[in-house]
């Protein structure tokens, strides 16, 4: 199960489901589906004393800026902390620590881990590093989980249901999807309205300057039409948007890891010689804004106000603290920037409303 942690309302009303029921419907479903997801929970003690929530006691001094995940009434940060204990094998604990803490202390109120991270050790490891730092945070509430993409041979009622299951028992507020297509979130949509069953209200995608359909186009007209927000991942493309790659794949970088040959093929293929020579061009803007290239590309993704957060995979506090400042470059995003910007990509999706005109 994935899991991620949103620190939200302390005051919010906790279910009376029973929470250790091994047996029940919503978990043998999970079983038979693999359910994975993100679950945010309400951890009040993230506010610091006399109950001030986080956003408030940080987002005026940090610029951090927090949104509804769709619809939903859910607040989330703009920028998440995501795949940092997935990267264990490459980082130490003591790094992943410091990487929360520098979340923390910037306002990110949405935490990622999954219980396939760190060899099955992400969970107890995040644990620890709340039970460390003291942080005063009450775990017992959450407010999204997120479905993987279903199995074919799982029916989707099945899926819906115990998602709903989840949510009546008290351990979630929303449900959510992950990796699933339009077609897939649209048909839990009707088995949802037509069983009288909780719809999810957030997809989590991928989104970058070189993967843009999905998130532009069809993500857009689910959230009109049902109300399905988004939350983004990979905002660097695995690195390769950090340009660390302009001049070969580095001994240390994770495109030189045998577990990452896809990674390595996918840089040095034609499509990628092409992908870093743009990132040359989107680099002078960049530097024109006064930023650096990451945070331009964490920031164009921000500018995209369908966008609930963008969950950031750092690997060392330095970089986390460079990607956490994209937030101050967000204003600089503007039209004109934004159409110079696709110009040097050209892969501007367009809606059908586009294509009508």
């Amino acid at each position: 199960m994935q899991v991620s942690i949103a620190c939200t309302d302390p005051h919010m009303k906790r279910g009376n489901g029973d929470h250790k029921n091994a047996t029940s419907p919503g978990n043998a479903a999970r079983a038979k589906f693999r359910t994975v997801a993100i679950i945010a929970r309400s951890f009040g003690a993230f506010a610091p004393r006399h109950h001030i929530s986080l956003k408030e006691s940080t987002g005026k001094l940090t610029g951090m800026k927090y949104r509804n995940l769709g619809k939903s009434g859910l607040r989330v940060s703009c920028l998440g902390l995501g795949k940092y204990i997935h990267l264990l094998q490459t980082i130490t604990q003591l790094v992943a620590e410091q990487l929360m803490t520098i979340a923390y202390e910037n306002g990110v109120n949405l935490f990622d881990t999954a219980e396939v991270y760190a060899a099955g050790k992400a969970e107890a490891i995040l644990g620890n590093i709340i039970k460390k730092k003291s942080w005063r945070l009450q775990l017992e509430y959450v407010d999204v989980v997120f479905a993987n993409r279903p199995d074919t041979n799982t029916p989707m009622e099945e899926i819906v249901r115990a998602m709903t299951y989840v949510i009546n028992q008290g351990m979630s507020m929303y449900w959510g999807t992950s990796r699933w297509t339009a077609m897939e979130i649209m048909e839990a949509y009707s088995v949802a309205r037509q069983f009288n069953l909780i719809p999810p209200v957030c997809e989590q995608a991928e989104y970058h300057l070189f993967q843009r359909e999905k998130v532009e186009v069809q993500l857009p007209e689910l959230y009109h039409k049902i109300g399905v927000g988004a939350m983004t991942w990979s905002p660097l493309a695995c690195g390769i948007i950090t340009g660390k790659y302009q001049n070969g794949i580095p001994e240390t970088s994770r495109a030189s890891m045998k577990s990452y040959q896809w990674l390595k093929e996918k840089i040095v293929s034609e499509d990628g010689r092409k992908q870093q020579a743009k990132l040359k061009e989107l680099g002078h803007i960049a530097e024109k804004l006064g930023c650096t290239l990451p945070q331009l590309a964490v920031a164009w993704c921000l500018r995209n106000e369908g966008v609930s957060s963008v969950l950031l995979g750092s690997s060392s506090p330095e970089q986390l603290t460079e990607n956490l400042g994209a937030i101050q470059f967000l204003p600089k995003m503007t039209s004109h920037v934004v159409s110079d910007i696709d110009h040097i990509l050209e892969n501007k999706p367009y809606s059908k409303k586009e294509y009508r005109s």
